[in-house]
């Protein structure tokens, strides 16, 4: 059977990149997605490679994403994710990526979906993951948005045009509320390791932390170093399935291990600290706040994604969690979060605040860059 040609584009979302579809290019049945995006991403494969689709053999390379225009009155496009299983033959709806948002307003404007106004524009987001709404700022350049700029990201080689992006009231994201247990410290037992603590958060991202040292590492470890640490890894997913369950996203820890890979997150926290990045540099103690890695799908990511990023922010800010419990003392509340992550450092905006009823996220903000990396046709069997 002949191969079926579906109009794509390839790019660039901060620190991670995905095919992107103009929804109209998709069947109207949903349920026809799921073989269509495995099929183009070259899923599953037990090599881990993905050499038959446009994978990367990670999570973060490993990702789809659906745009089309938006009939609310606080959005212009509507955003959907889908996170496609390397191993696997799975396809998660359950959570953003905040990296693949920056992606998202140029190629609404690129794509003729938004109409820009002047040399710099504002792209209203809504994810359809989350129902949160995604403030997309960056400038134009001869009628496409720009991508050439002196904005250095963290993991990504050269330069480019900043995108800004607000993520408007990120709480409860996935659970409805930024505290699903209503604690800021949970317990979770651990086969093999005992009882561990933890805090569940949900801002941008579900997540849930645990102290780098109860794992008996630093959290300065390098990713690939990490994944290889059989037990580790194994407490690691212990921990994220037990803590799904909690948050009410499965209702069983095997149901999460199977069915939601990728949602929460499971972050490792530890004090500021001398490291090395993957580019061999060196960033020191005094220039973060927080030292901060994080595992999905099987993986440590290379670099923080973006929405573990956010939530991690969120979560340094709320008195008495884990996280809190090891970030710097900031002398101005109102600055930014520099967390130390595998690729360097990264500065994330955030305002939390607490009221009668707990506590409040406000917004989070940072700065990513994009590009479109290819466009035309991406090729599925026809079977």
């Amino acid at each position: 059977m002949r191969q079926r040609k579906i109009p794509a584009v390839f790019m660039r979302g901060g620190t991670s990149k995905a095919i992107i579809f103009l929804q109209s290019d998709l069947p109207e049945d949903r349920a026809e997605w799921d073989d269509i995006f495995l099929a183009a991403i070259g899923s599953p494969d037990p090599n881990k490679r993905q050499l038959n689709g446009m994978g990367g053999g990670i999570s973060s390379l490993s990702k789809v994403c659906i745009v089309g225009p938006s009939d609310r009155d606080d959005a212009d496009v509507d955003y959907t994710f889908a996170q496609v299983g390397v191993d696997r033959d799975t396809v998660g709806y359950g959570a953003n990526c905040g990296n693949m948002s920056s992606a998202i307003g140029p190629f609404a404007v690129d794509e003729g979906l938004v109409t820009p106004d002047g040399d710099d524009v504002l792209v209203r987001i809504y994810n359809t993951n989350t129902g949160k709404i995604i403030h997309s700022r960056f400038a134009m350049d001869g009628g496409m948005a720009a991508i050439d700029g002196d904005f250095e990201l963290k993991g990504v080689a050269g330069t480019g045009a900043p995108v800004r992006l607000e993520f408007r009231s990120p709480g409860g994201a996935a659970t409805g509320r930024l505290l699903p247990t209503g604690n800021v410290i949970d317990e979770i037992t651990v086969h093999g390791l005992g009882a561990v603590e933890a805090s569940l958060i949900d801002a941008a991202n579900p997540v849930v932390f645990v102290e780098a040292k109860a794992l008996g590492l630093t959290g300065a470890e390098a990713p690939t170093d990490i994944d290889a640490m059989t037990e580790r890894m194994g407490w690691l997913e212990d921990i994220r399935a037990q803590a799904t369950v909690m948050m009410g996203i499965a209702k069983t820890p095997k149901d999460a291990t199977e069915n939601s890979p990728s949602s929460p997150f499971v972050g490792m926290v530890a004090p500021p600290q001398d490291a090395k990045t993957l580019a061999g540099e060196t960033i020191k103690a005094d220039d973060g706040d927080l030292t901060a890695r994080i595992v999905s799908s099987g993986n440590t990511h290379r670099a923080l994604p973006l929405t573990g990023a956010l939530c991690c922010a969120t979560a340094a800010r709320i008195e008495g969690t884990v996280v809190n419990r090891h970030v710097r003392a900031a002398n101005d509340a109102d600055s930014d979060l520099r967390i130390m992550q595998p690729s360097g450092i990264i500065q994330v905006a955030c305002a939390v605040t607490r009221n009668n009823d707990g506590w409040v996220a406000e917004q989070a903000g940072v700065t990513r860059t994009q590009r479109r990396l290819f466009e035309g046709r991406v090729l599925v069997p026809g079977s």
